[in-house]
């Protein structure tokens, strides 16, 4: 019996789309065998990538001066291979608001004058610190942040002002959950399994007039033209996370897309934030106008009704909820593949609880 799977990563994938992989496991399209086991210099898999990338194309409303490649690695590889592909004078601010944002800043320290414009780290990230173009330093190549943050719950509500300089967000854990104006950005990446599909494929997308801009030690593997030139196959990609990407996102846009699903996920979150709010058993540490929409911790009056509650919801089916050991607690990944039943059976089993627990 499929259980509600809150985990913040890999996490739920549609139903739906999961049934149609299962059909087409052993005979992909006719073809007598799996997209596992196909070539990618054939037609068939030609074909996935092709569609790969126009959908995603359609769904974020990619301008044609921006190039997107499906990679592997995750964002981790990416915080090496900004700083390496972006190395103009080897210069750049961040804005950390928590453990990836942290990560990414301490990769790029190696290769250059790197430095924390900005942070939310004096109140255990729970806010999201407002910055202006005063708070960029003059002659940087990028401004690096972390749309949403997984750990700790929050997430940006506006778009960082970077005047002419270059901004390149991380997307992991909110890419195609709300509405993004590309053209704001010099690069986005992401990797697919929170919302786009499952581990095991990333996406970049970068703008066609910082392609040229790599460091000359930048390795071809970790230099977006070297894909970009290729079309994403320069070498064996991950070819089987590239088509259940591609699955999940013709399901998203049979929902009616990005705005569609954006309207879904902040009616899900509003349940959950809602009977929070609503009663002081159960806490959430984020300044309000931060919170996430994907990533709601949560905590009960005590570590110890922590655990109970954990294993009981194991029990009655809501699994993964355990927070990150950083935050303790508990952590509710409420994705675009989680349905809004789920949430639904999660404010129910928390309202017997503390009932309960009292």
């Amino acid at each position: 019996m499929r259980k509600y799977n809150f985990s913040a990563g890999p996490s739920v994938l549609s139903v739906e789309v999961l049934e149609r992989v299962q059909s087409q496991l052993l005979d992909y399209e006719g073809t007598g065998m799996s997209v596992m086991e196909m070539s990618h210099r054939s037609k068939p898999y030609e074909a996935i990538n092709n569609e790969t990338e126009a959908l995603i194309r359609e769904l974020m409303g990619i301008p044609e001066n921006y190039d997107v490649i499906f990679i592997q690695g995750g964002a981790n590889l990416q915080f090496e291979a900004i700083p390496l592909n972006l190395a103009k004078n080897k210069k750049a601010d961040y804005i950390v608001t928590g453990n990836w944002a942290e990560k990414a800043l301490k990769e790029a320290k190696k290769f250059g004058d790197y430095v924390e414009a900005a942070s939310s780290a004096d109140k255990s990230y729970s806010y999201i610190p407002a910055t202006s173009r005063k708070s960029f330093r003059d002659g940087i190549d990028y401004v690096h942040y972390c749309h949403n943050n997984t750990i700790f719950g929050t997430k940006f509500n506006y778009v960082p002002d970077t005047g002419n300089v270059p901004l390149v967000c991380d997307f992991s854990s909110s890419i195609l959950s709300e509405v993004v104006d590309v053209s704001k950005y010099g690069v986005i990446y992401a990797g697919a399994q929170k919302n786009l599909g499952p581990a095991g494929v990333t996406v970049v997308i970068v703008r066609k007039d910082l392609q040229e801009q790599f460091a000359p030690l930048c390795p071809t593997m970790l230099k977006w033209k070297t894909q970009i030139d290729n079309k994403s196959l320069y070498n064996t990609p991950p070819c089987f996370a590239t088509y259940v990407a591609m699955e999940s996102m013709r399901w998203l846009k049979k929902l009616g897309g990005v705005k569609a699903m954006q309207k879904i996920n902040e009616d899900k979150a509003a349940l959950l934030y809602n009977f929070i709010d609503s009663t002081d058993f159960y806490t959430n540490p984020v300044n309000k106008a931060d919170r996430s929409i994907m990533n709601i911790p949560f905590k009960s009056p005590s570590e110890e009704l922590d655990e109970k509650f954990l294993k009981e919801a194991t029990a009655a089916g809501l699994v993964t909820l355990k927070g990150h050991k950083v935050q303790g607690g508990m952590r509710a990944s409420i994705y675009n593949a989680m349905p809004v039943e789920g949430v639904k059976a999660l404010v129910e089993f928390m309202k017997k609880f503390e009932l309960a627990n009292k």
